[in-house]
């Protein structure tokens, strides 16, 4: 049963990494928008020491501490990676891993047990922005709205990623944004909300999503194959298909969740909390975009498997 939004640690039934997690406080109450990607270079270390304005010092110190957390998580997981490369195709003893790199064995030892898992660089390094759309024409009230599917998915989302040491940063996806934020990302809307959602799907080599007779269909580019939301049907079930895809922008990530309908997106959430692990396995660092299907009760994720895919490009 999905119940991640009530248990810290746990999403879906899933125990997440929180080894490293001690070691640095939260950036997500002070760090805001995704203006993070932009900081960081060796310079501005020194530049910061120097800022004789002591609140913008004081900002652009919390900002740089950020991006330096980050690092320090990816580099402690390139670290293990290392050491588990070494010894699998190098055929080396964790007593010879350690001599080498210069640690004691039993450093070795902790290093495998907390430093973070390979998938952690399934959204790339940090800090992520996690976006959700603004809707229109939802009630009958002017104002566009956070669709509540959207939000629970954006929590869930913003779980997921902490349970990795990745500081989270939120914005809300409005209906002319057209791009993603710079640095990492994680885009949750549909090619009809924004035209952001449409201009993702236009990267994938593998799926699209098209309207067509009055539903949405996530197609298979190769094939033509479509897929439609079990909810749609003639005979309509609890359940609902997610399009996910996963860019890999120059040394930036940017990770887009498309449900046919919105609770598809908290679907696939739930669906990549599950799976990450040996979805990286296989895949590694490319770009990639599958298909999830999610059966649910109310806003409650009752369990969620692979429709179709992964697909490389």
């Amino acid at each position: 049963m999905f119940r991640g939004i009530n248990k810290p640690g746990v999403f879906g039934g899933h125990r997440l990494y929180r080894g490293i997690n001690a070691q640095y406080d939260s950036c997500e109450l002070t760090v805001k928008g995704s203006k993070l990607c932009c900081v960081g270079a060796t310079d501005d270390f020194d530049d910061v020491r120097r800022d004789p304005d002591p609140v913008r010092r004081g900002r652009r110190a919390t900002e740089l501490l950020a991006v330096y957390q980050q690092r320090a998580a990816e580099l402690a997981r390139l670290r293990k990676a290392a050491v588990e490369d070494a010894h699998r195709d190098l055929g080396l003893s964790y007593t010879q891993i350690a001599a080498a790199m210069g640690l004691t064995k039993g450093r070795v030892s902790q290093i495998r047990g907390t430093a973070p898992p390979p998938e952690r660089a399934f959204f790339g390094v940090g800090p992520v922005s996690v976006g959700v759309p603004l809707r229109h024409g939802v009630t009958d009230r002017q104002r566009p709205l956070v669709a509540a599917e959207d939000m629970q998915a954006g929590e869930e989302t913003a779980r997921l990623l902490d349970g990795y040491a990745l500081a989270v940063t939120r914005y809300q996806i409005g209906p002319g944004t057209a791009a993603a934020p710079p640095g990492d990302a994680v885009v949750i809307c549909g090619p009809k909300t924004a035209p952001v959602g449409a201009a993702l799907l236009a990267r994938d080599q593998a799926l699209d999503m098209r309207e067509d007779g009055g539903r949405w269909w996530i197609i298979q580019r190769a094939t033509g194959q479509r897929l439609g939301s079990p909810s749609d049907e003639a005979d309509p079930a609890a359940a609902d298909l997610a399009y996910v895809g996963r860019h890999q922008l120059g040394e930036h990530v940017t990770v887009h969740i498309a449900g046919i309908h919105a609770i598809g997106s908290l679907g696939a959430v739930h669906y990549l909390a599950g799976h990450l692990a040996e979805l990286f396995a296989g895949a590694g660092d490319a770009s990639l975009s599958l298909v999830t299907r999610a059966s649910y009760d109310g806003l409650e994720i009752t369990g969620s498997s692979l429709a179709a895919g992964p697909f490389t490009w």
